[in-house]
């Protein structure tokens, strides 16, 4: 496969910049166009950076957006900004041109026509349009340019939504379509969606039914927006925004958009009136109420700070509410894990929660279900685009299965849903669900066929060996991964670390010396690690028992160690929140294999402490290892710098910036697709073995001692002059300067590990035993708040 290294991106509206910047994430270089500004100046028409105005304020929206479009703000030096007058050419040298302007044909045809004289032959161009037909984009074109043509539709944000969906056109050369399916996958990190080249493709076919279906049937049992919220959020499967904060995430404008366009193109759909938009969607349009962008959509910030919702009759706002009784059902239901039992229960439910929730479940599924075979041949590419690109828990065949394959279509026909008659010759045929085991339901073979699944995305259920656990203890587990390695995992609360996670690390780390040549550590769950069982500290703290403290540090402060000089590598492979204890156990390994939203950083001074589990030492050491022996360096500018990332609680927000924040290593690996981030950290635990590994030696380090830490209480003492800081803020930084200074009462000399690892741990200990830092540890505990006191 020819690889991509160079790519063009015109249109630098929100899509276009979010497309360049995952781009320039992925290493690769951009050129970003836009046209120039109509109605220059005349003293501006040759001035290139007013030409170049809009390209360049797409680029910096995307360097400023919340959340992050860039991996690290210093990505954006991969994209050159241009316009499409001046700078067009520049496509000559690209091997991907993106087009993701005016959703308008007129316009896409000029442009590729235009591009048609310049790409090499080797150049993909691609189409980011959300429903064009590709037919009609390349009216006109070669041959030649026609089959290296194909759509490319990301979702927004485009870093963030799994989903990218390749949509072929007749004369696309299948060999042009496996290679932007491996740029997809390997390089962007995306999920595949082969889609057909119908209107809206796969994703947005069946999530604007299922918003439209949702709005209609609030209409019809006279709901608000709340209730609807409250049903169709995680009760059902679905992300926390739900329905209606969605909508005004997306924009109101940019849905009716989309499903004006379905109702325009779908002439022949059995559904077509569904996709008519309510009336008050259109009010909302002309009073601008669109969503976030004007700050107030179906909700909005009143100025006392409370959250008010649109009344969709009046289009005023009131006081937020809602419907008590469906809110009590679906707060209940909500606490449930599994989100297959979460639906049922939601479904079975009397009142009316579980009315509205069947009401418009069954119309989604059946027409996901008449949409096989139009828009693709896979009930699995169905799934997949609405996890990855909704963020639904559940796609809607695997809905069906949860809620009864057999029972759910009876009660649809009772109903008087139309099934198409792949559902009747499924039943036929004695199929009880859709998936099952490795195979699914072809619908248009009429038949069970194996699941293309890869290899590649495999969790730690299908990877460990064996009918147990090599060692197990209530806080984790063990286990062999195959080839070599031994694969740890926890099983407490929010993958917390408690004794027993301590003890097993040390267990884990001692076995792996003796029956294995790697060790990796890998959880499930919301999130990687976030951080110390505080509520452990908590109790012992009321109670003055300083002693358990210490030691319960002591050992996480060795059992780090004990991973950090094992003789077999130790690779940690974070994701999500790694917070605290969490990345404390990331500098205990030789190599991190981090997702690419990794959200990491010792906050611990949120709690009214410090790092406790080495994280002092080993982020110290981290920035000082790349000094040569024998330079002749001080070391306080570095020492300043990682005390400001902990005192100030510095979380990066992707694995890029944990490394240039110090908490990973330039050297550590990246998995864009966290899918695959199990194997590539085993992948990476087996280099390591076979390149030679051998255990690190402890080191020492010269530390700037009493000097350095009188420099540091100015600079707190500052903070708090200014009323950046309080004065307990100031005690607990004070504390930590000590400690990465190497201790009081001496001037700059050399330090050893075990003598910051003392300094660090009784540290800890001391702040343990104020009042104001049991409050704050309390204050998360008891409302999730942090408390500035």
């Amino acid at each position: 496969m020819k690889p991509i290294h160079r790519a063009a991106v015109i249109g630098a509206g929100v899509m276009g910049s979010g497309i360049a910047a995952h781009l320039a994430n992925a290493g690769i270089h951009v050129v970003l166009l836009d046209m120039v500004p109509p109605n220059l100046d005349e003293t501006k028409k040759t001035d290139r950076a007013a030409r170049n105005a809009w390209a360049q304020g797409g680029l910096e929206k995307a360097v400023k957006a919340r959340p992050a479009a860039f991996f690290h703000p210093s990505f954006a030096r991969l994209v050159e900004v241009g316009n499409v007058e001046d700078d067009l050419e520049r496509v000559k040298d690209c091997d991907l041109v993106i087009e993701a302007i005016i959703e308008k044909l007129e316009p896409k045809q000029s442009l590729f026509a235009r591009l048609e004289k310049l790409v090499k032959p080797s150049a993909i161009v691609a189409s980011n349009t959300s429903g064009l037909r590709i037919a009609e984009m390349m009216a006109g074109r070669s041959e030649a340019f026609r089959k290296n043509f194909l759509v490319m539709h990301f979702f927004n944000p485009v870093r963030y939504m799994k989903l990218l969906e390749l949509v072929a056109g007749p004369d696309t050369d299948p060999a042009v379509f496996e290679r932007v399916v491996r740029f997809g996958e390997d390089v962007l990190g995306k999920g595949i969606v082969v889609g057909k080249d119908t209107p809206n493709f796969v994703g947005n076919r069946i999530g604007v039914h299922a918003m439209l279906a949702t709005l209609q049937g609030m209409v019809e049992m006279g709901l608000e927006p709340e209730d609807v919220d409250a049903i169709t959020g995680p009760a059902m499967g679905h992300p926390k925004s739900a329905t209606f904060r969605t909508a005004d995430l997306v924009g109101v404008d940019t849905f009716v958009h989309v499903a004006d366009n379905c109702y325009a193109s779908l002439t022949e759909d059995e559904d077509r009136e569904v996709f008519k938009v309510p009336a008050f969607a259109r009010g909302m349009l002309e009073k601008k109420i669109l969503g976030d962008k004007t700050r107030g959509g179906f909700y909005k910030k009143g100025k006392d700070g409370q959250i008010q919702a649109l009344d969709v009759k009046t289009l005023a706002y009131r006081p937020k509410g809602g419907d008590e009784a469906i809110r009590k059902a679906t707060k209940a239901i909500e606490k449930i894990g599994s989100p297959e039992e979460r639906v049922r229960k939601l479904v079975a439910d009397e009142g009316k929660a579980g009315a509205f929730a069947w009401k418009v479940l069954s119309k989604s599924l059946a027409y996901a279900a008449r949409r096989i075979g139009e828009i693709t041949d896979d009930v699995t590419a169905v799934d997949d685009a609405m996890k990855w690109g909704y963020n639904w828990e559940l796609g809607p065949f695997e809905t069906w299965d949860a809620l009864g394959f057999v029972k759910t279509a009876e009660r649809m026909k009772k109903d008087g849903i139309a099934l198409p008659a792949s559902i009747e010759k499924m039943i036929a045929a004695g199929a009880t669900s859709f998936y099952q085991g490795d195979e699914v339901f072809d619908l248009v073979k009429g038949a069970f066929v194996k699941r293309a699944i890869d290899p590649r995305s495999a969790t730690f259920s299908i990877l460990k060996k064996g009918e147990a656990p090599v060692l197990k203890n209530d806080g984790a587990e063990a286990w062999d991964l195959g080839d070599g390695i031994l694969g740890l995992t926890f099983k407490t609360k929010a993958n917390s670390i408690d004794p027993d996670v301590i003890s097993m690390l040390s267990l884990a780390a001692a076995k792996a010396e003796e029956d294995f040549r790697g060790l990796v550590i890998s959880n499930d769950g919301d999130h990687f690690c976030v951080g110390a069982n505080l509520f452990l500290v908590v109790m012992a703290s009321g109670q003055k028992d300083w002693e358990s403290i210490r030691t319960m540090v002591k050992n996480y402060q060795y059992a780090t160690q004990r991973l950090k000089y094992a003789r077999v590598p130790v690779v940690a492979a974070p994701w999500g929140m790694t917070l605290g204890g969490g990345l404390e156990l990331c500098f205990g390994a030789d190599a991190v294999q981090a997702a690419a939203e990794t959200y990491a950083g010792l906050v611990e001074v949120g709690v009214g402490l410090i790092p406790g589990g080495a994280g002092t030492l080993n982020m110290l050491w981290r920035a000082l290892e790349g000094i040569p022996e024998g330079a002749s360096i001080n070391t306080q500018e570095i020492v300043t710098q990682v005390f400001k990332n902990i005192a100030l609680a510095k979380v990066a927000t992707s694995a890029d910036e944990a490394k240039a924040l110090g908490f990973f290593r330039k050297t550590d690996g990246v998995s864009f697709d966290k899918a695959r981030l199990l194997t590539e950290a085993k992948a990476k635990a087996i280099g390591l073995s076979e390149s030679g590994y051998h255990a690190p030696a402890p080191k020492a380090y010269k530390l700037p001692g009493e000097s350095g830490i009188a420099t540091l209480k100015m600079m707190v003492d500052t903070l708090v002059a200014g009323g950046y800081a309080t004065e307990h803020d100031a005690k607990i930084a004070n504390k930590l300067a000590v400690v990465l200074c190497g201790g009081a009462g001496g001037a700059s000399r050399e330090v050893t590990e075990d003598e910051i690892l003392e300094l660090e741990r009784e540290a800890f200990v001391s702040l343990c035993g104020e009042e104001k830092s049991q409050a704050r540890m309390q204050s998360i505990l008891m409302t999730n708040k942090p408390l500035r006191n």
